[in-house]
């Protein structure tokens, strides 16, 4: 480990002294040439110094009224670390401190002693140090301004897969779209070519457990039901049984010749039922639920043969013309 002493400049006349070889200017600042305000780290570089060896370091001062500061105390980094288990650790040791000029104007900076082993290692400084004036303008006598960052225009090369990017995007969004769509629309085809006997007992079928019976899901069971059969209906007798009231729809099938008079009176009872649990919040008993899904189907299958027995009749008088 290696600590250093401040020691006043003057101490470090005494003793034997050695020229140690030129200190680092190094701007903190990157660019070409150094500024007003500018700050630079100034020091030197100690070679292969063994741990715990006594080291000073100079109270660096600018002279009265110099416009060169200091801007904080020196500071000590350890570069490389060398040496053997057994023997002490030897470091190079950077130790700098932190310059700043306020005034433009060449600078002749102080050579740095260093105190190291009852010896004084005497690192001479390089080149002046060199500050340069903000430009002036010589019509106003003014510092220039800043100059704005230059915006150079947008290049093919730099937009052109940015835009690529967004055509492929759209395009992939377009495709999946088109996919669903595409998807539903042979669902609903696939669905509008089966027999309205075939969607209505299929969807019934999806009713076919008591677990619809309890209160708090009657509603969605009768609604279910019905909606199936008023779909049903439309299509086998050609009536808005959807946009109907009860009463409204089985006074149009009051006079179908398709609907025996029991079960007639079975569905209307099914349907007025229904309206209870949906509008007035009725809750109907289990004998009642039991019934619903039977009479449902009944009333499928049952018109649904009429229609095949009128179909076949119809199809045998075109023979015997024939």
């Amino acid at each position: 480990m290696i600590s250093a002493l401040l020691l006043p400049a003057a101490l470090f006349a005494q003793g034997r002294r050695v020229d140690a070889g030129e200190t680092f200017l190094e701007p903190l600042q990157k660019r070409d040439s150094v500024l007003i305000a500018d700050q630079l780290r100034y020091g030197v570089v100690l070679k292969d110094v063994k741990e715990n060896t006594p080291l000073a370091l100079p109270e660096l001062k600018p002279e009265q009224d110099s416009p060169l500061e200091i801007v904080g105390s020196w500071q000590l980094d350890s570069t490389r670390v060398s040496g053997r288990k057994e023997s002490p650790a030897r470091y190079d040791i950077r130790a700098s401190l932190v310059l700043a000029a306020f005034m433009g104007g060449s600078y002749e900076l102080p050579d740095i002693p260093v105190l190291l082993n009852g010896d004084t290692l005497v690192f001479r400084a390089g080149e002046p140090l060199e500050v340069k004036e903000l430009p002036v303008d010589m019509e106003t006598f003014q510092p220039n301004d800043i100059k704005p960052q230059v915006k150079f225009p947008y290049t093919f090369g730099e937009v052109f897969p940015w835009v690529l990017g967004v055509l492929l995007f759209a395009a992939l969004v377009y495709l999946l779209v088109r996919a669903v769509l595409r998807h539903r629309k042979a669902a609903e085809e696939k669905a509008d070519a089966e027999p309205a006997h075939i969607r209505a007992l299929r969807k019934l079928d999806a009713f076919r457990s008591d677990k619809f019976w309890a209160p708090e899901k009657q509603k969605s069971f009768y609604s279910g039901v019905t909606d199936t059969l008023r779909e049903y209906i439309a299509s086998r007798f050609g009536v808005g049984a959807l946009e109907m009231t009860t009463a409204e729809l089985f006074y149009a099938l009051k006079d179908a010749k398709d609907i025996p008079a029991d079960l007639y009176q079975e569905m209307k009872d099914l349907f007025e039922r229904a309206d209870f649990v949906k509008f007035a919040k009725f809750t109907a008993s289990d004998e009642d639920n039991a019934k619903v899904l039977p009479g449902a189907v009944r009333f499928v299958t049952t018109t649904y043969q009429s229609q095949l027995e009128a179909d076949e009749k119809q199809k045998e008088g075109k023979q015997e013309e024939e």
